[in-house]
């Protein structure tokens, strides 16, 4: 025998057991600005399976590739497999139980055993025969079966040891999880990651229940979300984005498509006449409208709420007396006309609050004339509100004006039911600290479910959001996370994620994201399709590339 060689194990040295391999304690992270510690990013790479020595020819799911046997202690909601076929972590696999018939597992984990000692590994590298004895073991989490009334059930009874476990087949992995293809309400994002399977998240779910998106930068959130605003668009649905970095606005223009092995089924379109854009600075923002607000419906306590003043009760009443003095004379008014009003009193106590105006007034987003909402919000439509070179405190104000504003109208009936998507939503609902917006947004993701206002939190800190905010989206689409305290806030604040997932969400290949919550009863792993319409987040390139 060729001594230096693998082999399977021969009984000959005794395998390490479970209670003899080493066990790490991974200490908690405080500090906020840790490193990340992730693998490098990669690219979805599709393997091609190799067909198994054990087969089954079943009658309802036909040719059935065995991928390993149970062994060892058996339970009823995971078991041990000595792996015998192609199987990778992750992967499906189905198994008969003797209640319930084909159950749907997932390899949770896998692990190679061997006899190598450190002795004998030492004299294999000094060019010595060795034998090595090896078996590859999986652990296998069980999933469920459909009973007779379609409902996802779990067995309640141990599998039975010596069984051969086989590859899921497709039917098999959408009966069980839910999956269903080209329905009314859904909104296509990708295919399961590994398998032909199209992956679609039911829209009314997603408005009721709010979605976060979180990756790292540059994991594909904006990609993503891309995604999901043209699912949107296509099935009609009013749409709001808060966008501060312009990237939206680009989803008016065809895409391109590249080629690959995968076949999505999608191909390039542009979205110009589902689109609506409005900015504040529309001299760097061209293709957009002015948006502008008036006056007419703010009281003093909300204007004063607008600027920086933390007592504002002190001016409460010289601010009133301006704005009631306007209002008798004439209906519309800006802000430079309260100004006037507060400069002939001489009072010196009013120098803070004069300033504090004219600072809002030098941004030009209040006007005698303000956007109307009709104009804003137009069923079926998606408006972007482009922030591109505002400052961070006008974006707060802005933001704050207009989702109380869609809250207040969603309430009454006057603003059709609608998703409003918050691009870099920690600086609109921070963890630590308050900003104008922190309220309202707290507000929509407990009570905006009830008036059709859906929220869609998107940001590369899971754990600068607010937690009552992120704690409340149950639709969760999940890109690479490296950061561990990001890790720690995904991990606290996700229902139903299996163990060992959150060291998934660190290894994730560009362009696959797990998806939870809705319509989607168990955290999937989705290989995310490509845009029809044109990207506008691609990171801008210091020495340009050649692209094939």
């Amino acid at each position: 025998m060729q001594t230096n060689s693998i082999s399977e194990s021969s009984g000959k040295s005794p395998l390490p057991s479970e209670e003899e391999e080493d066990t790490f304690v991974e200490e908690e992270v405080l500090d906020d600005n840790v490193e990340d510690v992730g693998t490098p990013d990669e690219v979805v790479v599709h393997r091609e399976r190799k067909p198994s020595e054990h087969v089954l020819e079943d009658e309802k799911y036909g040719h059935l590739d065995g991928v390993g046997m149970i062994y060892g202690n058996v339970g009823a909601t995971s078991f041990h497999l000595r792996v015998l076929g192609d199987l990778q972590k992750m992967d499906y696999v189905q198994v008969v139980h003797q209640s319930h018939g084909w159950v749907l597992g997932q390899v949770s984990d896998m692990e190679r055993k061997t006899d190598l000692t450190l002795e004998r590994a030492k004299r294999l590298s000094e060019g010595m025969d060795v034998e090595i004895d090896e078996i590859v073991i999986a652990q296998i989490s069980v999933l469920g079966y459909r009973d007779e009334r379609k409902l996802l059930q779990v067995p309640r009874s141990p599998f039975k040891a010596g069984d051969m476990v086989y590859r899921a087949k497709d039917q098999l992995i959408k009966d069980v999880i839910g999956l269903k293809e080209n329905t009314p309400t859904g909104a296509y994002l990708g295919k399961l990651f590994g398998y032909d399977i199209n992956v679609e998240v039911d829209i009314n779910a997603m408005v009721q229940k709010h979605v976060s998106i979180l990756a790292k930068t540059g994991g594909g959130k904006s990609f993503l979300c891309g995604d999901l605003v043209e699912e949107l668009m296509k099935h009609d649905v009013t749409v709001l984005i808060l966008d501060p970095h312009g990237e939206y606005g680009a989803m008016r223009d065809v895409g391109t498509v590249m080629p690959g092995k995968r076949d999505f089924g999608i191909h390039p379109m542009g979205f110009k006449d589902k689109i609506m854009e409005f900015a504040t600075d529309t001299t760097i923002n061209k293709d957009a409208k002015p948006l502008k607000f008036t006056l007419a419906n703010i009281d003093a306590r909300d204007l004063l709420a607008l600027t920086t003043i933390k007592n504002g009760k002190v001016y409460l009443n010289a601010l009133r007396k301006a704005i009631d003095g306007l209002k008798a004379v004439k209906k519309d008014y800006g802000l430079k006309e309260i100004i006037a009003i507060l400069e002939s009193d001489e009072d010196a106590n009013n120098q803070t609050l004069i300033a504090e105006l004219a600072y809002l007034s030098e941004v030009s987003i209040f006007a005698p004339q303000g956007t109307k909402i009709d104009e804003l919000i137009t069923p079926g439509k998606t408006t972007i509100i482009n922030l591109k070179g505002t400052p961070p405190d006008i974006q707060e104000l802005i933001v704050t004006r207009l989702a109380t504003a869609m809250f207040e109208l969603r309430k009454l009936g006057k603003v059709p039911p609608m998703m409003m998507i918050a691009e870099e939503a920690h600086n609109f609902c921070p963890q630590q600290g308050v900003t104008s917006c922190s309220k309202i947004f707290r507000t929509i993701a407990a009570e905006g479910r009830k008036f059709g206002l859906g929220l869609t939190i998107i940001s590369q800190r899971a754990a600068k959001i607010d937690k009552n905010v992120l704690s409340q989206c149950n639709t969760q689409m999940i890109l690479k996370v490296t950061n561990p305290n990001d890790l720690k806030a995904i991990v606290s604040s996700v229902e139903g994620l299996q163990e060992g997932m959150d060291q998934e969400i660190q290894r994730l290949p560009i362009g696959v994201a797990l998806v939870m919550g809705g319509n989607i009863q168990m955290p999937l792993f989705v290989e995310v399709r490509p845009r029809q319409s044109r990207h506008g987040g691609e990171s801008v390139e210091i020495i340009p590339s050649k692209r094939l």
